[in-house]
């Protein structure tokens, strides 16, 4: 008899079902979006990135499909911290741990103060510190400030003692990888994930002669397709590099079962998907998990740990 292929994974002690879930960003503010991951085939879910007040974000149009991707300047449109709080303390309470909070404040303090919320809650699971978002007006991505990451870091476990991983942006040259890997390594970090989009591209409309989104005089992060191969090197830089009790969340260009492959290939343990996840929603997760169940028989692997992280070189 044949042996079921398992997409079954861990993280931070934590189980997953299927190692693909929503990345934080889209169709997860509210929480019906939320409640639809999480009855999906998906292994779990993420929320939007809270800051501690409601925000309504950055004027629109700001979000446009690209033939290979997306671009937008969102700018952190949330419900607020106590919000996203109270689900996943109602989800924990329910017997779902495999739900991880985002925060993303605008500030290092407002971090810090929501950190200190969750230690003093009595939510255990899984928070995402996100030091990427490049879409806020006048405000820095903490994460290309290696001397700020350390900051905070340093900050944030001096009282915080529960499992926490940091969403990071994309680095382009490997010796940006030595100096955040060093950074980072210094931690009990749950996990990395990697990678937020590639910050402030530009798309114009040759017939208009304009820019397609309106923040920021029409930059915004760039996603989908066009990013896989940044969020590959990503992945494979940081598994080569992190303490191997430090895991990591691989985002960037999925769409497929093969590209869910070859995030695992580089070392991702679980995946997450965004731009993709927008225009196909909930079902997406069953058919990408049949598609990569698919490849796995094919290849002769029954669980990820077989081509986990075993990337060849020529």
């Amino acid at each position: 008899m044949q042996t079921k292929v398992s997409l079954q994974s861990e993280l931070a002690g934590i189980h997953f079902d299927n190692l693909m879930m929503n990345a934080a960003g889209v169709r997860c503010s509210s929480v019906v979006d939320l409640n639809k991951i999480m009855v999906s085939s998906a292994g779990g879910a993420i929320t939007k990135s809270a800051t501690i007040e409601p925000r309504e974000g950055n004027e629109s149009p700001r979000m446009q499909g690209l033939p290979l991707g997306s671009i937008n300047s969102m700018g952190l449109p949330n419900h607020g911290f106590d919000y996203y709080l109270d689900y996943v303390m109602k989800q924990q309470e329910a017997g779902n741990n495999n739900i991880i909070m985002s925060i993303a404040g605008t500030s290092i303090d407002e971090n810090i103060e929501m950190l200190h919320r969750l230690q003093a809650s009595d939510f255990d699971g899984l928070v995402e510190l996100n030091l990427s978002c490049p879409n806020v007006k006048g405000k820095p991505q903490v994460g290309y400030d290696f001397d700020a990451v350390d900051q905070v870091l340093t900050e944030a476990f001096s009282f915080y003692n529960k499992r926490l991983g940091i969403k990071l942006p994309p680095y382009f040259d490997l010796t940006q990888f030595d100096q955040i890997a060093a950074v980072l390594n210094k931690f009990p970090l749950a996990y990395v994930n990697s990678i937020n989009s590639i910050g402030n591209g530009l798309v114009i409309d040759p017939e208009t002669e304009a820019v397609i989104i309106k923040p920021k005089g029409g930059f915004g992060g760039i996603g989908g397709e066009y990013v896989k191969p940044t969020a590959l090197a990503n992945v494979r830089a940081f598994r080569l590099r992190l303490n191997p009790e430090i895991g990591i969340i691989g985002t960037g260009g999925i769409k497929s079962g093969m590209d869910v492959f070859e995030h695992v290939l580089c070392g991702a343990d679980l995946v997450q998907i965004g731009t993709a996840f927008g225009p196909e929603g909930p079902a997406i997760f069953e058919r990408i998990s049949r598609e990569l169940e698919e490849i796995m028989d094919q290849k002769g692997y029954k669980s990820l740990d077989e081509f986990r992280g075993k990337l060849k070189t020529l």
